[in-house]
């Protein structure tokens, strides 16, 4: 069995809390880093019985740096500073150290001194039980390609002495991976895994910024892999992470989506797979909103306005269904059990969101192997049973296997008005999140539910930027679009902070005819975004619309975009009870989300926003 490792670098917080996180997290190692020991207010014999206590294994200390092609005195310096490491190896009780290659203005090139330097130092190694890795940085002196560094240890022929392999330092840089297989495995002495996305920086920067567990970049990895295993490596997958987000968020949730990040990638490699197969997911069941009696009354009022009919009351709960076209809301106003402490957290939103899977058993199955929080309550007699996990903001993601077969088990069909019929889908739901929890929840719905990752986006807020990532299954009825920003004031960072936590800012529906949609939705009372005369001057002048068009988008409000021969139309909602609100859309052979409309969306909701209180000076 492989086993999993991280190097304490990755997560935030001292030592004794970095590896109790991986610990809980199911990690079988660690690598301890040298300022993470340096810094730990106890002995290395302290950090190694805390492991042992724990049931970590340390596979490796480190790093050891500017070691090899040193001139004297520095050279002589570098092998009695290693036996000193190698003191401080023996009180953690761990046999590897990593040595990094010499990025040190004085170091002499050169493969052969390389080569005797590590000859030397496996000797002293040798003679403690120890071994020694080295590893190409990718901005080294005069060793940055792991080819090289392969060819320093074969020529040093040392068994203390062996190569390390760390998949940023290979992929980074565009160098070729075949050359790992023909790696002898014993020569392997540790493999360390980070994925990164694609930007144009000095790789210098790019490593210490913006390193990434597997799947949540756009580095190869998989290939990477399959070079080192046809190698016959068996030791540990060892993850070295160096992202600004982890080291401010939470150490307990990023150990946890480090080792979710390894299952997914052992299990892309495993023959056969580790892990249930991805669900087929055929669209959003339902969705479930926390409210109180008052709120729920005022919810009813504005779906009703949009068309949808109150269809279902629940047997014998204060729970209400709503339906129109494919779309199911529920509206949860009960007084007791989950939604009521959503509610009680949260205030009035999004409390849960189903999604109508091919089998429900097999994601719930897939989700648990992905360390995902299972959800369980109980439920009445004869009253249906949903699995389910937590998602986004402690809200439920519940499985269903086909969406609506089963409404009439808690619920009592009411025939109400016949309402509207022009909405026909949930196209797509937005969730807001702190920007440090992004990388975490786009592993959490491409590695449980299969998603693909869209090129993320950088919309402008009147105060800030924000990010925004677009996910979506195959077939693309179900889409997720989640928005973080490091900007404090902007509406994304207002909604967390009014909601108390991430959650579900807007939710999307689709329709056939957008204009006659929105004038019956007018006649029932609804009103939705002013937008500013100005952008319609702008979409005129960009699109060249006939008249008739711009006077039909400017007296509706609707917003406009176009992609090659696709279109896009688009309108808002007032927000709801100050927290989420509704979009309106009409695609006509259009595959994105209106980014080009977001900054004008995100402007007319400032205005329309509450005023932040801002304190007094002196």
């Amino acid at each position: 069995m492989t086993r999993r490792s991280i190097a304490t670098v990755s997560l935030s917080g001292a030592l004794d809390e970095k590896l109790r996180a991986i610990a809980a997290a199911g990690f079988d190692e660690v690598e301890i880093f040298e300022a993470d020991l340096l810094s730990f207010n106890g002995s290395p014999r302290d950090v190694g019985q805390m492991c042992r206590d724990l049931g970590l294994k340390i596979c490796a200390f480190q790093p050891f740096r500017d070691f090899e092609g040193m001139p004297e005195p520095q050279r002589t310096r570098n092998f009695a500073r290693a036996m000193r490491k190698f003191d401080l190896m023996q009180e953690l009780q761990t046999e590897l150290m990593l040595v990094c290659s010499n990025i040190s203005p004085a170091a002499l090139g050169g493969i052969d001194r390389a080569a005797a330097d590590f000859r030397e130092l496996g000797n002293l190694a040798a003679s403690r039980g120890l071994r020694v890795g080295f590893e190409a940085l990718a901005w080294g002196r005069h060793v940055n390609d792991y080819r090289d560094a392969w060819e320093i240890v074969r020529r040093a022929d040392h068994k203390s002495i062996g190569v390390i392999l760390d998949s940023f330092h290979a992929l980074a840089p565009g160098f070729p991976v075949g050359a790992i297989a023909s790696i002898p495995a014993d020569k392997i002495f540790l493999v360390q895994l980070a994925d990164a996305p694609k930007l144009g920086l000095d790789v210098l920067s790019w490593s210490r910024h913006f390193r990434c567990f597997p799947g949540q970049g756009d580095l190869p990895l998989v290939g990477f892999m399959e070079a080192v295993m046809a190698t016959g490596y068996d030791g540990p997958w060892s993850l070295e992470i160096f992202n600004d987000q982890f080291r401010a968020g939470s150490a307990v949730r990023t150990a946890t989506d480090g080792l979710r990040s390894l299952i997914l990638l052992q299990d892309q490699l495993a023959k056969p797979p580790l892990l249930q197969p991805k669900p087929e997911s055929r669209g959003v069941g339902f969705i479930e909103f926390a409210v109180s009696d008052a709120k729920g009354h005022d919810l009813a009022t504005l779906l009703s306005q949009l068309g949808f009919r109150h269809t279902g009351a629940h047997r014998s709960k204060d729970v209400q269904r709503w339906s129109q076209g494919g779309i199911e809301l529920v509206i949860n106003s009960e007084p007791d059990g989950f939604a009521h402490s959503h509610y009680i957290t949260h205030g009035a939103g999004v409390c849960a969101i189903a999604i109508d899977v091919d089998d429900a058993g097999k994601t719930m199955a897939r989700a648990e192997a992905l360390k995902a929080r299972t959800f369980y309550q109980p439920v009445g007699q004869g009253e249906l049973e949903i699995p389910a996990i937590h998602g986004v903001g402690g809200s439920l993601l519940y499985f269903l296997e086909s969406a609506g077969k089963n409404w009439d088990t808690d619920f009592e069909v009411l025939q109400g008005d016949a309402g509207g019929d022009r909405l026909t889908t949930i196209d797509h739901i937005s969730q807001s999140m702190p920007y440090d929890e992004m990388l975490s929840w786009l592993l959490f719905y491409t590695g449980i539910l299969g998603l693909l990752r869209l090129p993320q986006m950088e919309i402008a807020d009147p105060v800030g930027l924000v990010q925004s990532q677009a996910l979506t299954n195959d077939s693309r009825n179900v889409r997720m679009v989640l928005n973080g920003s490091s900007a404090t004031r902007t509406l994304s960072n207002r909604f967390i902070s009014e909601f108390f936590g991430s959650g579900v800012q807007h939710i999307a529906f689709s329709c056939g005819d957008i204009f006659a949609t929105v004038a019956e939705m007018r006649q029932r009372g609804a009103s939705f975004l002013r937008i500013p005369e100005n952008y319609y001057d702008d979409v005129e002048a960009k699109y060249g619309l006939d008249a008739a068009m711009m006077d039909t988008l400017r007296d509706n409000q609707i917003l406009y975009d176009r992609e090659g021969d696709g279109e896009f139309f688009q309108i808002y909602t007032h927000a709801f009870d100050e927290r989420f609100f509704f979009e309106i859309v009409e695609r006509r052979n259009y595959q994105g989300f209106g980014a080009a409309n977001a900054g004008i969306r995100l402007s007319a909701q400032t205005r329309e926003a509450r005023p932040l209180s801002i304190p007094r000076l002196g």
